[in-house]
């Protein structure tokens, strides 16, 4: 039987199937998911869980349950306290190195950043949790000056890869850090071969089929290192080679088919940031359909089974959630009534009824 990458993708992140009940086993699993934007971050999670609510992860996320930081790449993930040491000291090396003309270009030499590094531990240690801006006041006090040119957001995305600090409770609307060593005590860390082969493992195992590209994207590992990781696990992975591309996967046979499976991703949603190469799931022709960055990856998508039908917007109101629909071509019966069927299910997660300002 020909490999159905796009219906194995589905099982394999648990769209098709929602098997969880706990955020931190959503993030878990599939080793770091994506939050760079939070809303849609937690989303992302709910989708993926059964029963989920808005209210519950940001619980989850206020207790330190889950956390977020700058890995992989650099931008922010969701990652489980257990994971983060060995992660961070995997992957930070390779982001630290993405930006150092950056760190050059603001005069954030070592010694700067290691003053830094003192001073957030002095003002965080007991278990504060202080915003942005009351880390750069922190700072000013000390002679670091940070208040132009995104120097204070360097500083803390150092910090963060280094393991000094990551997310702290949020207070009201506000994103607070803490020390890491307060928010995730006593965590083990793995050596470099047993952190690849962890990390390539989970990645396969939730993002398969997929290639070696699409996993030294996600990772932001170098070549020789994913190479390495592939070689640590492809034992228990499965492959295939498909127009010249090698496709490594876990076992393919669990997969059902749906008869109609519609979900309102958010974006950044692994599923769509997960790979380099997104032609199996978007046609390039709908691009004159999205906003004016053009890129699927950065917005609300629709799809029907696996393949983007179109995106969607929503406005969260006191009493509601109101949602537009897009979609890029019609749709049939059956899709409409399993879209609709969608966003009862966003409305559920938000606790909120549904308002739809257009739908086909």
């Amino acid at each position: 039987m020909a490999l159905d990458i796009v219906r194995q993708r589905l099982h394999n992140q648990f769209l098709s199937h929602p098997d969880f009940t706990e955020p931190s086993q959503v993030v878990e699993t599939l080793g770091a998911v994506q939050s760079q934007d939070y809303s849609g971050g937690k989303w992302a999670l709910g989708l993926r869980m059964n029963g989920a609510t808005d209210a519950a992860i940001d619980q989850a996320f206020n207790e330190g349950k889950i956390l977020r930081t700058h890995i992989l790449r650099p931008t922010w993930h969701f990652v489980a306290p257990q994971d983060i040491r060995w992660m961070l000291k995997l992957t930070a090396p390779r982001v630290h190195a993405v930006n150092g003309f950056r760190y050059r270009q603001l005069g954030l030499d070592r010694e700067t950043i290691q003053k830094s590094y003192k001073v957030l531990e002095n003002v965080l240690q007991g278990n504060k949790h202080l915003t942005r801006t009351e880390l750069g006041s922190a700072l000013e006090k000390t002679g670091i000056k940070n208040a132009k040119e995104g120097r204070l957001g360097y500083l803390i995305i150092s910090a963060e890869l280094d393991g000094i600090i990551c997310s702290g409770a949020r207070r009201g609307k506000q994103f607070t850090y803490a020390l890491l060593e307060e928010r995730a005590p006593n965590v083990k860390s793995l050596e470099k071969d047993e952190a690849l082969a962890e990390l390539t493992r989970r990645y396969f195992v939730t993002r398969g089929p997929a290639t070696l590209h699409d996993f030294t994207w996600w990772s932001g590992l170098t070549m020789v290192d994913a190479k390495e990781g592939i070689e640590a696990v492809k034992s228990k992975l499965a492959c295939e080679t498909i127009d010249s591309h090698t496709y490594w996967f876990a076992n393919a046979a669990t997969a059902k088919k749906p008869s109609v499976s519609v979900h309102l991703l958010p974006n950044y949603d692994e599923y769509m940031v997960g790979y380099t190469n997104r032609t199996l799931i978007f046609n390039a022709a709908h691009t004159g359909q999205l906003d004016s960055r053009r890129n699927i990856l950065f917005q609300y998508a629709i799809t029907i089974n696996g393949l983007a039908a179109g995106t969607w917007r929503r406005t969260i109101k006191k009493n509601e959630v109101a949602i537009k629909l897009s979609p890029f071509t019609a749709l049939t019966d059956d899709q409409n009534q399993a879209l609709i069927a969608a966003t009862g299910q966003y409305g559920k997660f938000l606790e909120l009824p549904v308002v739809l300002e257009q739908c086909v």
